[in-house]
């Protein structure tokens, strides 16, 4: 946890002058008792008023010192806590973007999501309450203790023998509590999982009529946390009640010493009040523990991404052929490091042609993609841009030359033209052109408002090809050097499609594009055509090279043509 506290230290200022308002609040709180004795035991006998009157203002004092004192306090501890974690949550999120995309897989998404919202939180209620009863209750313990010797050593020491007892329970019980919570974590983990897949597939969910086996399956997920949940909580419930019953014992037996010592009414009361901020004190350290121990588990899970390396460093590699825009050399690949997902891929285009990239689903292609762009590094071969070695780039010099939209790619809640320029200030021109030639400018025109209308969220106000034409638009709007297109034009008609190829080549000749389709005519005027399966190049050429060569490649189109070729 040493790394999430270090985000204390801007608060420093802060967080002493917290601690100074809970110190005078505490210690002021202690003379109480004091008081009390004193006028019970001196003053009442002999029925000082004058004396009475000025001691009931003490404690009036001294009650108000220590009330203005702990809200004081707590007003900082809060402002403290929460900057501290608005900068952490901030570098963790921030830490998230930058993560290689092994890494995200390595940690999974719901488990990234749960760390930067469940797990902040609960570093932020240990900080605060730390914060809150830090010094509050320590103080209120060791120096409720230390007057109570002030007053009746003999009585001091009855109490005093149940502090060890209670410092052994507690510790106990937090020691074990911290893997617990850490499993509910992980627990929490699989029910933000199962929340984001049935969000984002409701639609299929509700088409194949699936909504009570999902209401199940969640329903087992949520059984699973909330019985990791009793169980740590059943366990961390034994510390309020373990306490007040050994103090309560301890006050039982300073009972019945007083009785046999023949104590004073004063002091027995004194004992009885100090007895109850004693007990106050320790349910607070207990409290404090408790809240760590779950503190201490989040901190842990948010430093393990907090401390992983993201930087993809540019390397020395030896240089390809010269003259080709891409080459992929005898690639290698493996998503799990076990068997190979891109086995011994070899091919090469130039500068300003277009390669498209076909097959079945699970063939590997969408993988070439995440090597060519560096999102993953190959375990062996090499792939090459420019004739250089990507791994010999700095991953923003090397995504700097590309374009590219995404099977699964994503338009924020904002205008048409933000969409398109995604915040990099590109020229209305630039964005204009890129809109024109994805063939987005056909509906765009029909829009109020134009480039300035605002999509809803998730561009739930646009139709399927409207989406995809948009994120062309936005690939196409940064005069990209090399085109990559994931799968982005399936929802288009073939006019469509057929006109943003057209546009290509009159708009951007010099830009290589990188076609990855399931759709023959996406592919088929491709200066280069790769066919794959299961993770191998069963097919290169163009296309009518590959209807006389490559088997698979004539299957694909003999399907999607009604076998008219």
């Amino acid at each position: 946890m040493k790394k999430t506290i270090s985000y204390l230290k801007p608060y420093s200022g802060i967080v002493s002058a917290g601690l100074l308002f809970k110190f005078i609040g505490s210690v002021a709180e202690l003379f109480l008792p004091l008081i009390l004795d004193y006028i019970i035991d001196e003053v009442v006998p002999v029925k000082d008023t004058k004396m009475l009157v000025i001691l009931g203002f003490a404690m009036l004092g001294f009650s108000l010192v220590a009330l203005f004192g702990n809200i004081i306090a707590n007003r900082f501890a809060a402002k403290s806590s929460g900057g501290m974690t608005r900068d952490l949550r901030y570098d963790l999120f921030k830490k998230t973007t930058a993560l290689k995309s092994s890494q995200v897989d390595s940690f999974t998404l719901p488990s990234l999501v749960s760390r930067l919202t469940s797990d902040t939180y609960y570093v932020n209620q240990a900080v605060a309450r730390s914060l809150r009863l830090g010094v509050r209750a320590p103080i209120l313990l060791i120096g409720g203790l230390a007057l109570t010797f002030v007053l009746d050593w003999r009585l001091a020491l009855v109490l005093l023998a149940c502090v060890p007892l209670v410092t052994v329970a507690v510790v106990l019980i937090t020691k074990k509590s911290v893997p617990m919570y850490t499993q509910v974590q992980k627990s929490g983990d699989g029910a933000v999982r199962a929340m984001q897949e049935n969000i984002s597939g409701v639609r299929v969910i509700k088409a194949l009529s699936k909504t009570e086996y999902e209401v199940e399956k969640f329903g087992a997920v949520n059984d699973r946390l909330t019985a990791d949940e009793f169980k740590t909580n059943r366990l961390t419930s034994l510390t309020n009640p373990i306490v007040t019953l050994i103090l309560n014992a301890g006050l039982v037996g300073v009972i019945a010493v007083s009785a046999v010592l023949g104590a004073q009414a004063g002091t027995v009361l004194a004992f009885l009040s100090f007895f109850t901020i004693i007990l106050n004190a320790m349910l607070g350290i207990s409290k404090i523990f408790v809240t760590l121990s779950r503190g201490v588990a989040s901190a842990e899970r948010i430093e393990r991404v907090l401390y992983t390396d993201e930087i993809m460093p540019a390397g020395e590699y030896p240089e390809g052929a010269s003259g080709f825009k891409i080459e992929f050399d005898n690639v290698k690949f493996s998503y799990n490091g076990k068997e190979n997902n891109i086995d011994g891929v070899s091919f090469a285009v130039d500068q300003g042609k277009t390669v498209g990239v076909i097959g079945g689903t699970g063939s590997g292609k969408t993988t070439l993609i995440n090597l060519l762009m560096r999102f993953y590094d190959v375990d062996g071969g090499a792939v090459y841009v420019d004739g250089k070695d990507v791994r010999s780039y700095p991953p923003e010099e090397l995504r700097s030359k590309f374009g590219a939209a995404f099977q699964n790619d994503f338009l924020i809640a904002s205008t048409v033209r933000e969409n398109i320029d995604y915040f990099r200030g590109l020229p209305e021109e630039d964005i204009l052109k890129a809109a024109e030639c994805s063939c987005a400018d056909e509906f765009i025109s029909g829009l109020e408002g134009g480039l300035n209308f605002v999509l809803a969220q998730k561009a739930a106000n646009l139709s399927g090809g409207q989406k995809q034409r948009l994120l062309i638009a936005r690939a196409l709007a940064g005069n990209p050097e090399i085109l990559v297109l994931d799968d982005s034009s399936s929802a288009l008609d073939y006019a469509t499609d057929a006109k943003l190829r057209k546009g290509l080549k009159e708009k951007y000749p010099g830009c290589t594009q990188f076609i990855v389709a399931q759709r023959v005519s996406a592919v088929m005027n491709a200066d280069l055509i790769i066919v794959m399966d299961d993770g191998k190049v069963v097919g290169a050429g163009t296309h009518e090279q590959l209807l006389q060569t490559c088997g698979e490649y004539r299957q694909i189109c003999l399907v999607q043509t009604g076998g008219d070729l």
